[in-house]
């Protein structure tokens, strides 16, 4: 419950609510300068349904410090290192343009002016990011009382798409050169970075999965990998995988289970790749070893790396004509439109295909249908 008492001072009428919270602590919150005691009855009427709707109208919070602490309580602990780049660009993002404004005082027309100025100079990819990680603040924020709506929503993104990255993928006849180049006959068990490289091939997994592979993982009867964790490189252990959805298992051929095969007898340890160290090959050992191969078989592709060969895989398998949703499952993805979206060019790119494998099968129907 609140009450509210008003005062007229110097010509002016001011509004004061008083309220107990849910543990007995007692608050208040007053407003001066209104013309008329009507005006000022009605900022308390509103106050007071932001109050009955949970909101915590003394709060003076910025949305610069609830990112912050928001990031700091939620956030940073369950982060990877490159994950957290993000978020304290974002963080940096938010004082620099926000500075001391109100959790409470941000429009959705604030905002989209926020991200009109960021989408001039970055990405699609970047804007979409970078959105996604304040709009999970802002339901944070939501949750807290600190405001009511979300103003992130509904907002149009944009992006400037000269500053997206632009990656030269590999076709078909260079993917398989490149996988039997991999396979060559001299590779050695001392040195992972190759395994792991066919592995991604074969099966578009993403090099933390791939890193935190163990031979428990590994079904060598059933032919499958179970995907369910993946590799934190900066602390050397174990971490969750990417989300729920990344939890999977998938069917692999007897090719791969083969080669994986040569390095079980090579080491003590649990997991699948470790060098010659007794550690799990890095980022920087397996793009320098990618880069390596690509380049001896006169390959060469602008920022293309180990990320690169999931996009790989899913060529293979398109080319082959496998179902997106199948691919999707595979990969680990939340949903379909995930995977249409990042592979948009690739589905293009077997339309043409796939259109006359429509036409074939129902040619085929229209010729039973005659006999």
């Amino acid at each position: 419950m609140s009450n509210v008492n008003f005062y007229k001072k110097y010509g002016k009428w001011q509004a004061r609510i008083r309220w107990t919270d849910s543990v007995g602590k007692r608050h208040s919150k007053s407003k001066n300068g209104f013309p008329t005691k009507a005006t000022a009855n009605t900022w308390a009427i509103d106050e007071q349904a932001n109050l009955s709707n949970g909101l915590k109208i003394d709060s003076s919070i910025t949305f610069s410090a609830y990112y912050h602490d928001w990031y700091e309580k939620y956030k940073e602990p369950q982060l990877s290192f490159a994950a957290k780049y993000w978020y304290i660009n974002v963080d940096d993002r938010i004082k620099k343009e926000f500075k001391n404004v109100r959790m409470r005082n941000i429009t959705r027309s604030y905002y989209q002016r926020f991200i009109n100025k960021y989408a001039k100079d970055h990405s699609p990819e970047s804007v979409r990011k970078t959105n996604g990680i304040i709009r999970s603040c802002v339901k944070s924020a939501i949750l807290d009382g600190y405001i009511i709506k979300d103003f992130t929503e509904r907002i149009s993104l944009g992006g400037n798409k000269d500053k997206k990255l632009k990656v030269e993928y590999l076709n078909i006849k260079e993917i398989k050169a490149l996988l039997k180049e991999a396979k060559n006959i001299n590779r050695s068990h001392l040195y992972t970075s190759r395994y792991m490289i066919i592995t991604a091939i074969y099966t578009g997994m993403r090099l933390s999965e791939i890193q935190a592979l163990t031979w428990n993982d590994i079904d060598w009867m059933h032919q499958t990998i179970t995907i369910n964790k993946s590799w934190d490189a900066r602390h050397h252990k174990f971490k969750p995988t990417k989300n729920a959805s990344s939890n999977r298992t998938i069917k692999v051929n007897q090719d791969l289970l083969q080669i994986l095969s040569e390095l079980r007898s090579r080491t003590n340890s649990n997991l699948v790749f470790t060098c010659w160290f007794g550690t799990v090959p890095t980022t920087d050992a397996v793009n320098n070893c990618l880069h390596k191969i690509l380049s001896d078989l006169d390959i060469h592709r602008k920022n293309f790396h180990f990320h690169s060969l999931r996009h790989s895989h899913v060529a293979l398998l398109l080319a082959d004509g496998i179902d997106i949703y199948a691919i999707s499952k595979r990969l680990g993805h939340n949903n379909i439109a995930t995977t249409s979206n990042i592979y948009a060019y690739l589905i293009d790119e077997y339309k043409d295909k796939l259109n006359n494998q429509v036409l074939d099968a129902l040619d085929d129907l229209t010729k039973e249908n005659k006999a």
